[in-house]
């Protein structure tokens, strides 16, 4: 989920190029849509951590109640205090610096899956 359509359409060709299934959303709103319609259909959200209209702590809470193993990454520009989010989900959290190489992003979603293959 982000705001910014160049990043997020570059995000999700990247993910679908190495075979993930990708869902996107603008905002928090549709991101709670897609997880509400499909709770065991998402193993990783990669969030943007400036959120219009929520904060990323209430977003991610709100996904963690309808799919509790989900893994998170947090992606912003701007320094991110990731303490709520680690305690909300322990060892399932990544922030993720933007700007950021799709390497960058592959690697962290590749790592946060192996973590939700391990639980």
């Amino acid at each position: 989920m982000d705001d910014e359509p160049p990043l997020l359409k570059m995000m999700s060709a990247y993910l679908s190029r190495l075979g993930y299934d990708v869902v996107t959303a603008v905002n928090a709103e549709q991101a709670l849509k897609a997880v509400g319609a499909q709770p065991d259909g998402f193993a990783v959200a990669v969030l943007d951590a400036t959120i219009a209209g929520s904060s990323l702590e209430e977003l991610a809470s709100r996904m963690l109640a309808v799919t509790p193993r989900l893994c998170l990454i947090a992606a912003s520009g701007y320094p991110v205090d990731m303490t709520m989010l680690e305690a909300a989900a322990p060892g399932r959290v990544h922030f993720l610096h933007k700007p950021f190489a799709p390497e960058m992003l592959a690697a962290a979603v590749r790592r946060m899956i192996d973590t939700q293959e391990a639980v």
